[in-house]
């Protein structure tokens, strides 16, 4: 198979407090979204590296559930993930460290047992999370099934 490639790119201008930057996609759907040190640290709009993490990790994760439940013949109704990510500030430094997906799904033929399980197998194993996982210190999941 053929690797996949895919590229964004940052415009910055100015120092890191003051300054300003644009980040875009290649496709063009991600397109000069503004990033700043205040929406970062701060309270100011724009996004962060730290959102757009997050955002990645949610997307990544339902899509790998989609298709584990797939494989599973019980294909998803609906998957809504959302992907908190904590970053700590300390006088070592700053770290991203931990990641908590919450999962709702509606799943028609599963079990919760059969849910959980491939909700846990999924955090373990989408590409964003295997990315991630070893800088973290701690992954996690919580999985609700919807009737």
């Amino acid at each position: 198979m053929a690797n996949i490639v895919r590229t964004a790119t940052t415009i910055w201008t100015g120092d890191l407090k003051n300054g300003s930057g644009v980040t875009s996609g290649a496709s063009g759907y991600l397109n000069e979204v503004k990033i700043t040190w205040a929406a970062r640290f701060e309270t100011q709009p724009g996004t962060t590296p730290e959102e757009l993490i997050a955002a990645a990790e949610a997307s990544c994760y339902s899509m790998a559930l989609s298709s584990n439940l797939t494989k599973q013949n019980t294909p998803p109704e609906v998957i809504n993930t959302k992907a908190t990510l904590t970053m700590r500030r300390d006088e070592s430094g700053t770290k991203l460290t931990k990641l908590h997906l919450d999962v709702e799904a509606r799943v028609p033929g599963i079990d919760d047992a059969a849910f959980q399980a491939l909700a846990e197998k999924t955090k373990e194993t989408c590409p964003v999370s295997v990315l991630l996982k070893p800088g973290l210190e701690e992954l996690t999941v919580s999985a609700k099934l919807l009737a």
